[in-house]
């Protein structure tokens, strides 16, 4: 299934950031801190079980859970 990384980065902001400029460039530079870079996934971009597992654990982080 491709594009799963790219929802799991949209949900994380949406949710998180709620809209907030500020808080969303936050969460993209924590994002980049962990080795992933929210700018390089798109909806095509082939789904890499490393990079799903260490979004998950940032959603835990973030008490974020899918809906």
């Amino acid at each position: 299934m491709a594009g799963k990384i790219r929802q799991i980065i949209d949900e994380i902001l949406n949710k998180r950031a709620k809209g907030n400029e500020m808080l969303t460039t936050i969460i993209q530079s924590k994002m980049l801190l962990i080795g992933v870079n929210p700018n390089r996934y798109t909806l095509q971009s082939a789904d890499d079980p490393l990079i799903i597992a260490k979004l998950e654990k940032l959603t835990k982080q973030f008490n974020i859970f899918p809906d």
